[in-house]
């Protein structure tokens, strides 16, 4: 129990700012429009004044959560970005994700440190696998689901054969909050299902600024847009015959989500999205810990890395450490334990990103994204904390699907090389293997997905000035062994041992077939999928 003045209202403060925090991630398929939906979001809440898409690609600005170089290149999110903003006396953080599959491990970890995520659906294409895999990791999390029906100005599929599609494919019931006026590539509007109003879409020049909204009662609308507006109620009333309204304790149950129509290119329906956020999102809560009671909220300050991010200032070789305020009050400067090492770190220098723009933080508060500067000793999973010890559960390392080695172009960079390398295993770009027999000038980068490897190759030219061959290896398949069967295992054709930096060892085969035949002349022999690092 705490006792004095202090300690009370510092508490009652904890309590009161978590209350007002909404932290959230956008999920979906590549090319759904998340970095476009995040943008919108921000210039809605005033944190920026024009977007990034203006007529036309030949003409398109970067939006500003994509700032690596290759993102702005190919037009998809690599890093995962946080932003954050205040809208109606509430704090956003919004977490972007990484919009392709290959970078699906950084997402995961994202997904850790969010209490509600966004679901992003292409109106055209439906729910696709990326998106399913995201969604599987969010029931398994047990993180609330919001729906939004992207791309609805342009052709796609029907309104309520998506509602169809999501029951199907989710298990969860969709609870529509609006629904279109107008088919899909014809988007006028939407009807607000709780008042029964029309909400009507002004288009903008490309999109860059905030599309105006006009509310009419329902009559004002069934005379403006005549058959479209009578079909949308007809649907909209079909759905409350359904059971499919907006019900609280049901989306906070993860057994229902809430749908919104939108068009983030042109920022239609984006103002209901954050009105949602505020309104129905959950706001931090108590955190589970590593075999104790969860930690609430307006405990003694606790958070954990989640993210590791280099070469974000060009001016500055630095690295941020984020991580996800969980308790307490964060203030820069204190000085607080870092729990895998049980040494004090300062925070001396703690920072809050906006795409590649920075500022200078001094309080953050639980749900809250910090980024501390030059944080060497941190790794993705730690945990830091003040007074009573907590651990958070780590995070999983994916299993990689994909190998090569690594080997500087220029021996006489090597210094650069080995800290190129270091920083990449730190960050978690990509995993990195090594043994004695082939040593620290050429060890083995292993990826989720090959685009890792475009991402390692391009900075370490850029980044670290020690341009790099990768050589691909033929291995498909890691499995997790240990010290007393590295060598048999190793010694088999075909197969390689290797050590992660965690120490775990991982036996490299190059189908299911030879692993099938190692586990027939060894059956006692332990391959297992990998744990996490």
């Amino acid at each position: 129990m705490r006792h004095g003045t202090t300690s009370v209202v510092q508490d009652l403060d904890v309590g009161q700012e978590a209350a007002r925090r909404r932290s959230f991630a956008v999920i979906s398929h590549p090319d759904a429009g998340k970095s476009t939906l995040t943008e919108a979001l921000a210039l809605h809440a005033h944190a920026i004044t024009e977007a990034g898409h203006i007529n036309g690609k030949s003409g398109r600005r970067h939006t500003v959560s994509d700032w690596m170089e290759m993102e702005q290149a190919r037009g998809i999110s690599i890093t995962s970005a946080s932003l954050q903003f205040s809208y109606r006396d509430t704090v956003i953080n919004l977490l972007d994700t990484p919009g392709h599959a290959d970078f699906s491990e950084d997402t995961y970890r994202v997904l850790s440190a969010v209490d509600a995520a966004v679901m992003l659906i292409d109106a055209a294409k439906g729910l696709e696998a990326q998106t399913m895999k995201l969604f599987a990791v969010c029931k398994h999390r047990g993180i609330p689901l919001i729906t939004i029906i992207n791309k609805w100005d342009r052709p796609g599929l029907d309104a309520l054969a998506l509602m169809d599609e999501i029951t199907e494919k989710t298990g969860l019931e969709p609870t529509p909050l609006t629904w279109p006026v107008g088919v899909a590539g014809d988007f006028r509007g939407v009807v607000d299902r709780s008042s029964g109003n029309y909400v009507r879409f002004t288009p903008t020049s490309g999109g860059a600024h905030v599309a105006p909204e006009d509310v009419l009662p329902p009559a004002a609308a069934a005379a403006q847009e005549g058959a479209a507006w009578d079909t949308a109620v007809e649907e909209s009333e079909l759905l409350g015959a359904s059971g499919q309204d907006y019900d609280p304790e049901s989306f906070l149950a993860g057994i229902s989500t809430p749908v919104l129509f939108a068009s983030a290119v042109r920022n239609f329906g984006v103002h209901a999205l954050l009105d949602v956020l505020v309104d129905v999102a959950p706001s931090p809560g108590p955190r589970p810990a590593v075999g104790g009671e969860p930690r609430a909220v307006d405990d003694p300050f606790s958070a954990f890395v989640f993210k590791m991010q280099a070469g974000m200032d060009t001016s500055h070789r630095d690295r941020l450490a984020f991580i996800r305020v969980c308790s307490g009050m964060f203030e820069r400067g204190m000085v607080v334990t870092h729990g895998r090492t049980g040494r004090p770190f300062a925070t001396k220098y703690a920072q809050q990103a906006f795409g590649r723009e920075r500022t200078v933080i001094d309080t953050a508060y639980p749900g809250d994204v910090v980024g501390l500067v030059n944080g060497a000793d941190l790794r993705v999973g730690d945990t830091l904390y003040l007074d009573k010890k907590v651990e958070y559960p780590p995070l999983p390392t994916f299993a990689p699907e994909h190998f090569a080695v690594v080997r500087a172009k220029d021996a006489g960079k090597y210094k650069q090389f080995r800290r190129g390398v270091a920083q990449l295993e730190a960050e978690g770009v990509v995993q990195v293997l090594r043994s004695d027999l082939r040593g620290d000038q050429a060890p083995v980068l292993a990826a989720v997905g090959p685009m890792q490897f475009e991402v390692a190759e391009h900075r370490m030219a850029t980044e670290f000035n020690s341009p790099v061959y990768l050589d691909r290896l033929g291995y498909t398949i890691a499995l997790r062994t240990t010290r007393e069967w590295a060598k048999v295992i190793g010694a088999e054709r075909g197969v390689e041992v290797l050590a992660r930096e965690d120490g775990e060892l991982l036996a490299l085969f190059p189908d299911p077939w030879r692993v099938s035949s190692v586990r027939t002349h060894h059956p006692n022999a332990v391959l297992e999928k990998p744990t996490a690092a």
